[in-house]
């Protein structure tokens, strides 16, 4: 026959074509291929592996660095300053551009680490048949075709459609977010199932939790659902964030404003005011000089690495710098829900008796908590003893403490079945010793439960039985009431299952029967038959309680939180309430999405908050869409599916001790604590990160302005310059990176997380700062100019009155930061001025070294200053007072018209 290609996209559905049919398209065997044709096929598709991405020369990937224009500045102002000889200046200033370099080339490549952990998903092994033996080979060799077989623990190699289950059960949350494990069986679903849904397949590089099964390889490498997602990493485009846009326009914007003003000044000066080249070539590179903010890009490095140390006292472990800015703009939260809002633990929540039921209090797997009656009463203490007793007893797993913390061996689901047996005061040490079990007949999909057969030491037998609620009442004739054995009420059974489920709970259902004394084996008439029907229990991965407040929280801050999983649409939505999401009602699933165009999704993702059964496409998409609608995206996660939302969103967030390696190379920001509530306090830091970055442009940007202002107006002017260009690299090296640096440290504001976030196209340049510049400057143009001349005219020399006017510019900055330091509320206030230890080490520096260059005979020759009166000194403090006051007064009108918008 001829060979159809083996690929899940070229041959069609494999969930929907059945095993024997998959078998023959791919020219297979049950038995498995013979050897010669395996290595034939291995040479044809090549080994079972994720392909290697291209990778760019690390030479390149280090000059890339430097293809940055604010960067160019850098170099032009490294270029003057050295020209000058102020080497200190050159040294610093090259250092911040080496360090930039260096934080982007070991920060870039993210696509690539990403690459390298979803291949290190694929299993190193796997046993499969070769002509009718088994063989255990090198997971790299299989070819489609192959038939491997699976038992509990292993991780499934290759991408297969299963020929042969037995009680197999896979874990697939790392590609569908759901946290119990999927029971697999053979029949062919729809074409257009979700891939959740698909249960006659087994993934690459999930995991089998129980059972056995055997599996044709339907794909391998970039054709399995792993390579699928890793294609999509790489086509998946990176964003800029906001403060890189932010200074890319600015530096672009100061690059062309810094030339054209110093070309058209040296123009100016030469040609129309006649003065010598030399000197008004100087001074234009003194105007440069003092315009440039080389000290910016250090101070905002620096302010961001002091947020990721903030941030890593609060868990979020911060992998690339500008993420942290990038969470202060976040508007939207996408969330995931298993382990993300949720513990990832089961618990039972619900119980249902025969005219009675309870809630299910307790956290985790610990054997503690209360079983409230709903209702109010006392319960029959008897029938709950029953039902409490076969979910021990028909259980295969076990609970262990370790470190004081409560941990499952097996299934999640009957692990939270013992924890629910231990809270109604089973022994569960002591039932296995008591009853232990002789037979078994282990789940299976096909019918739908499983039972187990024990005796105690009295020669007592009991079969216990759990399944789906449909099935045990098919099962059974009587129910087990408070006064004994009753008719069974199969409709109130049926409605008290539906009410569960509609809370989002997985329903399991128990009976038990008594059998003859002696029996030793368990088959399938002994359970068909008529049995005794128990109860209901309800199980729930249930939501973090400190994610219910962590959510409140953003939505106080303007942020909109949106649960976008893999689950089944019943249990996204009562998560989604229980967390108190805006509107948890209103759900739409994948396939829902599916038939949504662009500019719809876009209309539906306003007003939906819980997205189930998706897909990573459809994860990608939700988070491109809110992106065009100008919404700033945070996505957090923790599977492989998660990965290509998590690289596209604005600021990735992974989870760190659940979450996947894919899922963490693919992020901005890792929660070590996988804890909601610390994204929370991530964007509260993000927040007071950007207003510290925007009070260090707010102070930096107003004193530039005026030092470059003073030479401006002295050159058009024609007068002597106030400010020598030695004195002003002299004020950029001793201030800039000092008194910059203490507004890094600022703490949060008190109204910080009561404030809408900022719109991500909001400028660094704004009317308020170009007006706060403007005032700014000409206030510092305004003292120096004032001292200068009033020196000059009381008789005194040059060299006093540029000394008076040096000492001027570097009070004022002083003065200016106290200003600065509050940017929503005044600075007269005894916390204000208490300021921080920071701001005072800083001003103390900064005033010793002025002390210095003042008096000191040495640093007078280098700086051409002269001792200062102490009338004199007084007097450039008290214009500092002066500037203080004035801004004051400007920053409480600015509040007061905010304050009337509102």
């Amino acid at each position: 026959m001829d060979r159809v290609s083996p690929n899940l996209r070229g041959m069609g559905q494999w969930h929907a074509t059945s095993g024997p049919d998959a078998t023959q398209a791919l020219d297979a065997s049950p038995d498995g291929l013979a050897a010669p044709e395996a290595a034939r096929r291995l040479r044809e598709h090549g080994p079972n592996r994720l392909p290697e991405p291209a990778r760019t020369h690390p030479l390149l990937r280090l000059l890339r660095q430097f293809n940055n224009i604010l960067i160019y500045v850098l170099l032009g102002a490294a270029a003057v300053t050295a020209a000058l000889g102020h080497g200190v200046d050159t040294a610093v200033i090259v250092a911040v551009v080496l360090a930039n370099a260096i934080i982007g080339y070991v920060q870039e490549g993210k696509a690539e680490r990403a690459m390298e952990a979803l291949r290190g998903l694929l299993a190193p092994r796997a046993a499969v048949l070769r002509d009718g033996r088994r063989l255990g080979v090198d997971a790299g060799t299989l070819v489609p075709g192959d038939v491997v077989l699976l038992e509990a623990g292993d991780r499934v190699p290759a991408d297969l459609r299963l020929l042969q289950v037995r009680g197999l059960q896979v874990q697939e949350a790392l590609l569908t977010g759901e946290s119990l494990p999927v029971d697999k069986q053979l029949d062919a679903v729809a074409a257009d199932a979700p891939l959740g849904d698909r249960s006659c397949l087994a993934f690459s590089g999930t995991l089998v939790t129980a059972g056995q099964g055997r599996g044709l390889v339907v794909g391998t490498g970039a054709d399995t659902e792993i390579g699928r997602i890793s294609g999509l990493l790489t086509r998946v485009e990176t964003l800029e964030t906001p403060l890189v846009r932010q200074m890319d326009a600015f530096a672009r914007g100061l690059s062309f404003v810094i030339l054209a003003a110093s070309a058209l000044l040296l123009a100016a000066g030469h040609f129309i005011g006649d003065r010598p080249f030399d000197e008004v070539f100087m001074a234009v590179v003194g105007l440069a000089v003092s315009a440039i903010p080389e000290g910016l890009p250090a101070v905002l490095t620096i302010t961001l690495a002091v947020g990721v140390q903030a941030m890593a006292r609060r868990n979020a472990i911060v992998r690339r710098l500008p993420a942290i800015e990038t969470l202060g703009a976040v508007s939207v939260i996408c969330t995931d829900k298993t382990g993300t809002l949720t513990r990832n633990e089961m618990v039972v929540a619900t119980v249902a008796l025969a005219g009675a039921s309870y809630r299910v209090e307790g956290e985790g797997y610990a054997p503690l908590g209360l079983l409230v009656r709903e209702g109010g009463g006392e319960g029959p203490a008897a029938a709950l003893a029953d039902l409490a007793m076969a979910a021990a007893l028909c259980n295969d797993a076990a609970l262990h403490s370790r470190n004081g913390e409560w941990q499952v061996e097996g299934d999640p689901m009957e692990g939270a079945l013992l924890a629910f047996a231990g809270k109604a005061g089973i022994d569960l040490q002591q039932v296995g010793a008591d009853w232990p079990r002789v037979d078994a007949i282990p789940f299976d999909a096909r019918h739908r439960f499983m039972a187990s057969l024990h005796h105690d030491h009295d020669g007592h037998v009991v079969a216990v039985a759990k399944g789906a609620p449909e099935r045990m009442l098919s099962m059974c004739a009587c129910q087990r009431g408070e006064a004994g054995d009753e008719s069974l009420d199969a409709v109130a059974w049926r409605e008290a299952a539906e009410a569960i489920a509609a809370r989002g709970q997985r329903v399991l259902a128990f009976a038990t029967r008594d059998m003859p004394p002696g029996s030793t084996s368990l088959d399938f008439a002994d359970v068909e038959g008529p049995l005794v029907f128990l109860g209901l229990v309800g199980l729930i991965d249930p939501p973090r309680p400190e994610a219910v407040a962590a959510v409140a929280e953003c939505r106080r801050a303007g942020i909109r939180v949106k649960m976008i999983t893999g689950d089944h649409a019943g249990t996204a939505a009562a998560i989604g309430a229980q967390v108190g999401l805006e509107a948890p009602d209103a759900v739409l699933t994948g396939a829902d999405l599916d038939e949504l165009d662009d500019e719809a999704l876009r209309a539906a993702v306003e007003r939906t908050d819980v997205f189930a059964r998706t897909s990573p496409e459809h994860k990608l998409r939700l988070v491109m869409a809110l992106q065009s609608l100008g919404r700033v995206v945070a996505m957090t996660g923790d599977g492989v599916n998660d990965a290509p939302a998590l690289k596209r969103a604005d600021a990735g967030i992974a989870m760190g001790r659940k979450g996947s390696e894919a899922a963490k190379e693919a992020s901005e920001l890792v929660l070590a604590d996988d804890n909601f509530a610390s994204i929370a306090a991530a964007v509260r830091e993000g927040r007071t990160v950007y207003d510290n970055l925007r009070k260090v442009i707010r102070w930096t940007l107003p004193t530039n302005a005026g030092e470059a202002g003073t030479i401006i107006v002295a050159l058009l002017a024609g007068l002597a310059l106030p400010v020598t260009p030695v004195q002003i690299l002299w004020v950029n090296l001793a201030t800039a990176v000092t008194l910059g640096l203490a507004l890094a440290f600022e703490p949060t504001e008190p109204n910080t997380m009561r404030r809408p976030p900022r719109r991500p196209d909001e400028p660094l340049l704004d009317r308020s700062l170009a007006w706060h510049i403007a005032l700014v400057a000409s206030l510092f143009m305004l003292a120096v100019f004032g001292i200068f001349e009033w020196t000059l005219a009381r008789g005194h020399s040059i060299e006093l009155a540029r000394t008076l006017a040096v000492n001027t510019l570097v009070v004022l900055e002083i003065f200016h930061l106290f200003h600065v330091r509050n940017l929503h509320g005044t600075s007269f206030n005894l916390q204000a001025i208490k300021g921080t230890p920071v701001i005072w080490l800083t001003i103390t520096l900064v005033t010793v070294a002025q002390f210095a260059i003042t008096y000191v005979p040495v640093l007078q020759q280098v700086f051409g200053t002269t001792a200062v009166p102490l009338a004199d000194g007084l007097v450039v403090v008290a214009l500092g007072v002066v500037l203080l006051v004035v801004l004051e007064a400007d920053k409480a009108l600015r509040i007061r018209r905010q304050q009337g918008k509102h």
